[in-house]
């Protein structure tokens, strides 16, 4: 016995022994994301992984901030940087992926180089069980977020939302600005009297019926409040019914991150990188959805059913059919806007209505899509330097600017500003520091990092400048702008394009979001809110009629 436990110390010390022996490392590894250089920390015990940390990263706050742990999860759970990247976030992804494959290459181990087609082994198909449940939601946008919240404090415990990318939001995650919001407490200290009616009045149109729009305005007399409630604060208030989280900070980080954390606050049934493909239909009846999940697919059969799936603004095929000449066109929109269900409505019957109506955005940043420029007193410059259109550009006048910005040199314009503009907006401030614009002290430094003619910049300016004073007309337009370019520096530029932001066309549905069929008739459970809609509104129009969805849907069931 007694020789027994001597064998059994000695295993145990060298146990011991061993595991001190296993040194932990921590290697700084480098990679290039979406929008620059970022950094991650790679700690190692032996050949384990056993933690990643970002260090760096110049990736926008909402995307970096929603792909990280997901990847992060993922590099650990498989113990190597061959990975599926976050949809949705795809380079920034590869960044990571590349930055951790770099920190355990010069801890000796070599991943190969990684590439966006570098993938993780693909599994077999799968076809699993159905799953069901009281309502189902698709998309996870504002739209969707809105409903989940809505129908869940409408009494609905049996919630499942479905999100085809890895992360939720949509593109709302993006927007700097939040409007058509009344009766806020920002609007109330800024010392704007508003009302129901005075909305109704100015957002009425030819889209939207009387009645859509008179729920619109009574909806966004109350957003504020229940935004407020669930600790989501737009305390700047500026323009006309314009709303931010501070003067400085975007609305959509707000909105966005304060209702993704009261839906995972109120347990809702939440599945990412599942993609809604059709509806289940039984005897005529809408009863669910048939899902994917990478290669499992399954059904999901609800008493209820919301669409909220958004548009198809990076659908080229669907823009090249309704919207000609607009594919060619980047979008500002987020990557998941490829309207998957219209040709699901198509199929079933479903009306659908001005899907060539569009909201073009006059300029954003080429290399990083980010909506960009606006302001009084800057000049729209091709690579020689020279103005090429009036730099107004009114919504009807867009789709034509477009054209002439990509009829420019080797399809090349640049967005040019001075201190008074750069002072006056936050947008271009965070984007000067986030190093999409340049900036220089001089136009000619100016002209040289962006690599067009110094000279005929100048000259540009000058002419500018005259018709500004009236010395002389604008080429391009009636009338100047109200104030001159200043001839101190620094100055500011950044090329530009024109995007597809958004699609105004969709589905049909009523003030009470029910879908309607190609016979007038509403379809009984099916619900649709959002940009997958035929609406001329936008973002909060989409968080409103998702409240009333999720609202109608959860009284349906019941």
């Amino acid at each position: 016995m007694n020789v027994d436990r001597y064998k059994l110390a000695v295993v145990l010390v060298g146990l011991i022994f061993l595991g001190c022996g296993t040194e932990k490392k921590s290697v700084i590894g480098k990679g290039n994301g979406f929008s620059g250089e970022l950094k991650v920390n790679v700690v190692t015990s032996g050949e384990k992984i056993e933690n990643i940390e970002l260090v760096s990263d110049n990736e926008t706050s909402h995307i970096i901030s929603r792909t990280f742990p997901i990847l992060k999860a993922r590099i650990l759970k498989e113990q190597s940087p061959i990975v599926d990247s976050v949809s949705g976030a795809t380079y920034t992804s590869l960044g990571i992926k590349r930055a951790v494959a770099s920190a355990l290459k010069d801890g000796g181990k070599d991943f190969g180089r990684i590439t966006i087609k570098t993938k993780a082994p693909e599994k077999q198909i799968a076809y699993l069980d159905e799953v069901k449940t009281d309502l189902i939601i698709v998309g996870g946008g504002p739209a969707g977020l809105a409903a989940a919240i809505s129908a869940k404090e409408g009494g609905l415990n049996n919630i499942i939302l479905i999100e085809k990318l890895d992360i939720l939001s949509g593109n709302g995650k993006y927007d700097m600005n939040f409007y058509d919001l009344i009766n806020s407490s920002a609007q109330k200290n800024a010392g704007v009297e508003d009302s129901v009616e005075k909305l109704i009045a100015d957002n009425a149109n030819k889209m939207d019926t009387r009645e859509r729009t008179r729920v619109q305005a009574e909806g966004a007399f109350k957003l504020d409040s229940w935004l407020r409630s669930m600790g989501i604060e737009l305390n700047h208030y500026y323009g006309k019914r314009g709303h931010m989280a501070e003067s400085n900070a975007y609305a959509g980080e707000e909105v966005q991150d304060g209702m993704e954390a009261k839906v995972k606050s109120l347990g809702i049934d939440v599945r990412t990188g599942t993609k809604g493909i059709d509806f289940i239909v039984e005897n005529k009846v809408i009863k669910g959805i048939k899902v994917q999940n990478k290669n499992n697919f399954y059904d999901i059969k609800a008493k209820a059913v919301i669409i909220a799936t958004g548009g198809f603004s990076a659908n080229k095929e669907l823009l090249a059919k309704y919207s000609p000449g607009t594919e060619k066109l980047q979008t500002s929109n987020q990557l998941g806007a490829t309207g998957d269900f219209i040709p699901v409505f198509e199929n079933n019957d479903i009306k659908l209505a001005n899907l060539e109506e569009l909201n073009l955005f006059p300029f954003i940043v080429k290399t990083t899509r980010d909506l960009t420029g606006g302001g009084d007193g800057f000049m729209l410059v091709n690579s020689n330097g020279e103005r090429f259109l009036n730099e107004n550009i009114s919504k009807d006048k867009r789709f034509e600017a477009a054209q002439k910005i990509l009829a420019q040199p080797e399809g090349k314009a640049f967005y040019i500003y001075d201190e008074n503009l750069f002072q006056s907006s936050y947008r271009l401030q965070k984007h000067l520091a986030k190093g999409y614009h340049i900036k220089a002290d001089t136009l000619e430094e100016l002209a040289k990092k962006l690599e067009i003619s110094a000279e005929n910049l100048v000259l540009t300016r000058d002419s500018f400048n005259k018709a500004v004073r009236g010395e002389s007309t604008d080429t391009f337009r009636e009338k100047p702008f109200k104030r001159e370019f200043k001839t101190i520096g620094p100055f500011y530029g950044v090329e530009v394009e024109s995007a597809v932001h958004m699609t105004r066309g969709g589905v049909v549905v009523n003030e009470k979001t029910e879908v309607i069929n190609n016979t007038g008739d509403v379809v009984s459970g099916l619900f649709a809110a959002g940009e997958v809609t035929n609406s001329s509104a936008a973002y909060s129009a989409a968080v409103i009629f998702g409240r009333i969805a999720g609202e109608n849907a959860a009284k349906f069931i019941k």
